[in-house]
């Protein structure tokens, strides 16, 4: 049967050269080196020394995870040259700052047999270590057959996710039975992943609880949203569709939600000219991050929107926001994690859609760190309540930054797994 998922994704390649251009016109990160995508590569083939750790993290929320532990496995594996590779252009420009001299940065190949075995025979790792989702049938059976053991670090898997694997479980069932080792978030997420025959081994937590925020930007949002004089409630990682419903609430809202400065940052860097004109297209003014500079002058204070149109200020953001509305959980997209809001101090006000982060979410509720609301209209609503509320907010600030404290040590209890494996 794999034969025929082979078949398919070798058809494929030409697709997958045409999105790649497409997404290359708006993210030119796609544009990069794309050759490594079908495993060729323009680097001379590193040595079959038993030094070669390679870490896949497919996008930013990945690679923020990465390095964490990275960080840690350095300091028990001084001797490690890191292979890092990414699926999403985010992912890879986040992770060039992971690099040390020796280290090596490539996309993750198309999952073709030729393709994986060409990065297998060419990088040589001793171990391939996985971050949260990404098992590919072919990549699993080539690293099998050559010898690589393969673990899945951070694992987690959503009963929807489960539900399609299930219906793909000729090809999803020995592609995870094939994995060395496999360290999940949550029970849950454990029970999962047993039951498509993953070698679970241990529930370890949620590495992203380990990721400080960093603290000079935190402060540098906190100082901007004191120099503002009013509350900022922001929109983190809006998905598409999302943004038009705000619009709409605040609308309904009136003159409650113009006392508040509201900022919007899309989940999607491709999308932030199109986010700016449809705000535009609704008779908004706004006024785009890119443009401030240092910080945001008396013109963009006086602007009806914010739009966080840059990358990596997220801890600015949440410093600068009395309040998050949280992505992709008003409409059927699982929602975006909450933990590096709560690690900045930021109470979140997230919709009934959680599933790719359900346990962090119930756990972010049950804590009072986050508040659960069944539309972005109530929540709208509800986030304007809190903003006028300074004790109630500061107590939810603090109870998110006890939350984000509580959960920490999952990098410490993988490092030791990674023992059998690197020592």
């Amino acid at each position: 049967m794999r034969a025929a998922y082979t078949l398919l994704t070798w058809l494929a390649q030409p697709l997958v050269r045409r999105k790649l251009r497409r997404r290359g016109q708006q993210e030119p990160g796609y544009l990069v080196a794309v050759e490594e995508r079908f495993g060729r590569y323009g680097l001379p083939p590193l040595p079959a020394d038993g030094r070669t750790l390679w870490v896949h993290a497919v996008s930013l929320g990945e690679t923020r995870a990465a390095a964490v532990l990275l960080a840690r496995l350095r300091a028990q594996w001084p001797q490690m040259r890191l292979l890092l590779t990414h699926g999403t252009a985010t992912g890879r420009a986040e992770g060039a700052s992971l690099l040390r001299e020796g280290d090596m940065q490539v996309w993750l190949p198309w999952d073709t047999p030729a393709a994986v075995q060409r990065f297998l025979d060419h990088f040589r790792p001793r171990l391939g270590l996985l971050l949260e989702t990404e098992v590919w049938p072919n990549l699993a059976a080539a690293c099998e057959r050559s010898g690589v053991p393969l673990v899945l670090a951070n694992a987690r898997l959503s009963d929807k996710s489960l539900r399609s694997a299930q219906r793909l479980a000729w090809l999803a069932g020995p592609a995870y039975r094939s994995l060395a080792a496999v360290w999940a978030q949550t029970q849950d997420d454990a029970a999962r992943l047993t039951r498509l025959g993953a070698p679970v081994q241990g529930v370890y937590g949620n590495l992203k609880f380990d990721a400080a925020p960093d603290a000079e930007q935190v402060a540098r949002g906190r100082a901007w949203r004191a120099a503002l004089g009013r509350p900022v409630i922001m929109f983190a990682s809006s998905r598409e569709g999302e943004e038009a419903e705000l619009l709409r609430c605040l609308r309904q809202a009136g003159e409650a939600a113009r006392a508040v400065q509201w900022l919007i940052v899309p989940r999607h860097p491709q999308r932030f000219d199109e986010v700016a004109a449809l705000i535009a297209a609704q008779g908004y003014t706004v006024a785009r991050r890119s443009q401030w500079g240092e910080q945001p002058t008396l013109v963009d204070q006086s602007a009806d929107l914010w739009l966080g149109d840059s990358l990596g200020e997220m801890a600015v953001y949440y410093g600068l926001s009395d309040a998050a509305l949280l992505g992709g959980s008003f409409a059927p997209l699982g929602g975006q994690n909450l933990i590096e809001a709560a690690a900045c101090g930021c109470p979140v006000l997230m919709g009934p859609h959680t599933f790719n982060f359900e346990e962090a979410a119930s756990l972010a509720e049950e804590a009072g760190a986050a508040l659960r609301c069944a539309a972005l209209e109530p929540a709208v609503a509800t986030a304007l309540a809190l903003v006028q509320e300074p004790g109630r907010q500061q107590a939810m600030a603090a109870a998110a930054s006890g939350f984000a404290q509580a959960h920490r040590g999952a990098t410490e209890r993988t490092c030791q797994a990674l023992r059998a494996y690197l020592d």
